[in-house]
């Protein structure tokens, strides 16, 4: 085997190894996180935990779940149960994401300043093709039933009996036009609910969320190398995305701050935390849009209207398709007003990271300042329509039991795209701007800026050589080393050799017949003698 077709195949096994580790990584820690949370939940009280985590999973890489239920009391089968969920547990998700860019990142950096094209190429395919594949198995696996005993959920529960309890949820009250006391003599009813995961429209949403994962990662990795048709982006692209990537993820560190100091004061803290480890991100990057005047559109009706914080249930609860802004949900709670002041400051911070991530170059202040805001507007109007996409609510339920209405709940909260790319361009471009120049009056204006970023120096000039040499170079002697020596490579030392003196120039030879020398000037020599 050549050296050539060696270093290929070690390339390969390299790509192969990376995208193994990057995704079974990826899928182990969102598995953990999901049955983590469902069980501080308490979910697996009610079902096996297995598929409810495959389907947890599921949902939160894109995929989408069919449930559907029936109801027997006294082995009659009379009642059925209906519920669509479109809602994606962004925490799950974004543990995942983070292990498989950060694998992902890390492996591309022993390329070298530049990486091929093809393999980029291929090293983000191998992924795209492995993450499908553990994907349909999970699919596969993320079916089960879920079955509610009567006595446990509170159906009869004697005279005190005057709530639905449901196991996660907790008492929901008494809806269904007095259900509980209707089944009160239903000793042994038992209400199973099936669910499972639909593989076709999973396939296609997880194919858009790892990919969208690998393009974020490029984007944000300044690190990474990139093809020498990209190279640009180290310079434009990248300081903007990876600091607004950071102060988002200081924003969700604090809402799990929050959600702790919040689980500690409450009666079910174990609850809080299921729901915070599950959800804590659809929270935080909900209130990011809002907080920056993104509009919304939401509706709520029946049992889960519980689901929501405060005041946005109160908000829900006046009608259908209400608009949600901050300015109707300060109506009900004045401290509404420190969202938008909290937005504001996480975007001048993503300013300052931009301006401290990007390179100067010797730019004037304003010059700089305004590149800085240009980019992050574009990043950040990107970022805002990717958040509002996330964020979405939808969910109807019904359940209905020998013909009674037991539940009717729904929620919906969608927001406005369009208004969310024009806002997010604006504030990127104000607060990047700001940011730049608050930089430059502290003097930290592309203090963090990574090589690959520098405009001046080509790859060879980080390759060993006499200013970087490798670690397996021997210590420089005086006695060998030019630069210590005299004449054009420095000053002349101790040790060092006049120079010798410059060499006549000689005059350029031409082709052809060249006239004699003129005589030389003076008497003429003495003749030679005959001898």
């Amino acid at each position: 085997m050549t050296m050539t077709s060696g270093g290929r195949a070690g390339r390969g096994a390299d790509l192969v190894l990376t995208a193994v580790a990057g995704v079974s990584w990826a899928f182990l820690a969102m598995a953990g996180v999901a049955a983590a949370g469902l069980h501080l939940l308490g979910a697996d009280a009610a079902g096996s935990l297995g598929p409810m985590t495959a389907a947890v999973v599921v949902l939160a890489v894109g995929g989408s779940v069919t449930p559907s239920g029936s109801v027997e009391a006294f082995g009659l089968t009379g009642a059925g149960a209906h519920t669509t969920i479109d809602i994606a547990p962004l925490g799950v998700g974004l543990v995942g994401a983070l292990l498989l860019g950060w694998v992902t990142a890390r492996s591309l950096r022993a390329a070298g300043p530049v990486v091929p094209g093809l393999e980029l190429a291929a090293r983000a395919g191998a992924v795209v093709v492995l993450f499908l594949l553990v994907l349909g198995l999970l699919a596969w696996a993320g079916s089960s039933t879920v079955t509610f005993d009567g006595a446990a959920l509170g159906l009869g529960g004697g005279p005190g009996g005057t709530g639905l309890d449901i196991p996660g949820l907790g008492d929901i009250g008494n809806i269904g036009g007095g259900l509980p006391d209707r089944l009160a003599g239903l000793a042994d009813a038992k209400a199973s609910v099936g669910f499972s995961v639909r593989t076709g429209p999973s396939l296609l949403g997880g194919l858009a969320w790892v990919t969208g994962v690998l393009l974020v990662t490029l984007a944000g990795a300044r690190r990474a190398p990139l093809p020498p048709a990209l190279r640009a982006a180290h310079r434009t692209v990248r300081p903007a995305v990876s600091a607004l990537r950071t102060v988002l993820l200081l924003a969700v560190a604090a809402g799990l701050a929050a959600a702790v100091v919040a689980a500690a004061g409450d009666d079910h803290p174990r609850r809080v935390l299921g729901a915070a480890l599950l959800g804590a991100p659809n929270g935080v990057w909900l209130g990011v849009p809002l907080g920056l005047f993104v509009p919304f559109h939401g509706a709520a009706t029946g049992s889960l209207l519980q689901m929501l914080p405060h005041p946005l249930d109160d908000l829900l609860r006046a009608g259908t398709d209400l608009p949600v802004t901050v300015g109707r949900l300060a109506d009900l709670e004045s401290a509404v007003w420190l969202l938008p002041a909290g937005c504001v400051l996480l975007m001048l911070t993503a300013g300052v990271l931009t301006a401290v991530r990007t390179p100067r170059e010797d730019a004037r202040a304003g010059a700089y300042a305004v590149r800085c805001g240009l980019w992050l507007g574009a990043a950040t109007a990107v970022a805002l329509v990717l958040l509002v996409a996330a964020v979405r609510l939808r969910a109807d339920a019904g359940l209905s039991v020998l013909g009674i209405d037991a539940a009717g709940a729904g929620l919906q909260l969608t927001g406005d795209l369009p208004a969310a790319a024009g806002l997010g361009a604006a504030w990127g471009l104000g607060a990047g701007t700001a940011g730049a120049l608050l930089a430059c009056a502290a003097g930290a204006a592309g203090r963090r800026a990574v090589r690959h970023a520098a405009r001046a120096y080509p790859d060879a000039a980080y390759a060993p050589g006499p200013y970087n040499p490798s670690p397996g170079y021997r210590p420089a002697r005086e006695e060998t080393n030019p630069y210590l020596q005299g004449g054009a490579f420095g000053a002349p030392t101790q040790t060092a050799k006049a120079p010798p003196p410059p060499r006549p120039r000689r005059e350029p030879q031409r082709y052809g017949w060249q006239a004699p020398p003129p005589p030389p000037e003076g008497p003429p020599p003495p003749p030679r003698s005959g001898r």
